[in-house]
């Protein structure tokens, strides 16, 4: 069977954490006792998000007088290249000696005309305080939203068009490879008016990215592993209730009660690979990756039943 599994930001960093290395390679080690199994048993692709660790490079940019910041489309591109070495010595370091890994860098091409481009919905970076949030603006120009009690910067997030390279993540599977790719999203990139292909100033959404892969390699079964056991509906009322397997058609109909910077690409991403390959997708905790794929945990959106049904009717 070919797994794809997109790791949320909880695996590489838990909220009110440092962002150190020693967190983040205590959080992918996690990550990795739940995927190594499924690498032992299956075809297993792995992608991730990089919201926290894009956000502080940029701001790290710009520090030294005469050079100016990287763009987000370089800092995506290092930061695939960062969490990737990670993911991949802390699975290799669970699987045989003998079994092959590859991070590959991903570059993924976006309409220039995606009206994302006016509207920054997607959050990076640490969490500040409303003082320094305005003085970031003041600073820097950039755009913040509020989280919670906290606000965090916002920037572009235009759905993903094409995987550049979708040829050789095959050729790797075919040969036995566990690969990780399109990481945070994949580098966003398009063409510009003389054809060329040039990098953008954005973060494409991690679940459109492995949404759209799943669909590509025509995967088996598409994961998406968050802090939350699942999806619910009236989140955090009274009223809430756990989602257990959903249509994707019924999913969709209910998908304004979702959060577009949380929870609501993950529902989107979940609905068009069910519908486009007819297999199914699932939401839920890291630590049921295996439970899920069994369809015993999580969320499963699946055209095989009718409806929703929840966890506790």
């Amino acid at each position: 069977m070919r797994v794809v599994v997109a790791l949320g930001g909880n695996a590489l960093l838990r909220r009110g954490q440092k962002l150190t290395d020693k967190n983040q390679r205590k959080n992918v080690g996690i990550a990795c006792d739940q995927l190594a199994p499924i690498a032992l048993e299956h075809e297993l692709v792995v992608s991730h998000g990089n919201g926290p660790q894009v956000g502080l490079l940029a701001l790290q940019g710009g520090t030294v007088p005469g050079v100016p910041p990287s763009s987000l489309d370089v800092l995506g591109a290092e930061t695939q290249g960062m969490i990737g070495y990670m993911v991949e010595q802390e699975l290799g370091n669970r699987l045989p000696v003998e079994r092959p890994l590859a991070t590959l860098l991903t570059m993924i091409e976006v309409d220039p005309n995606d009206p994302a481009f006016e509207n920054p919905t997607k959050p990076i970076g640490p969490f500040y305080d409303r003082e320094q949030a305005l003085a970031l603006v003041e600073k820097r120009g950039w755009t913040f939203m509020s989280d919670g009690d906290a606000y965090r910067r916002v920037v572009p997030s235009p759905r993903p068009k094409r995987i550049f390279e979708l040829r050789p993540i095959r050729w790797m599977l075919e040969h036995g490879a566990v690969v990780i790719c399109a990481g945070g999203g994949g580098i966003p990139t398009m063409f510009d008016a003389k054809g060329s292909l040039v990098g953008v100033e954005a973060v494409i959404d991690k679940d459109h990215a492995s949404g759209l892969l799943s669909i590509g390699l025509n995967a088996d079964f598409f994961v998406m592993a968050t802090d939350a056991d699942g999806v619910y509906l009236d989140w955090k009322l009274s009223t809430q209730r756990a989602i257990d397997h959903a249509h994707p058609d019924a999913l969709l109909a209910v998908q304004d009660d979702f959060p577009e910077g949380s929870m609501g690409p993950k529902i989107v991403a979940a609905c068009e690979f069910a519908l486009a390959t007819g297999n199914p997708a699932a939401i839920g905790a890291l630590s049921d990756v295996g439970h899920m794929l069994n369809r015993a945990a999580g969320t499963i959106v699946t055209t095989e039943t009718t409806g929703i049904t929840y966890r506790d009717a």
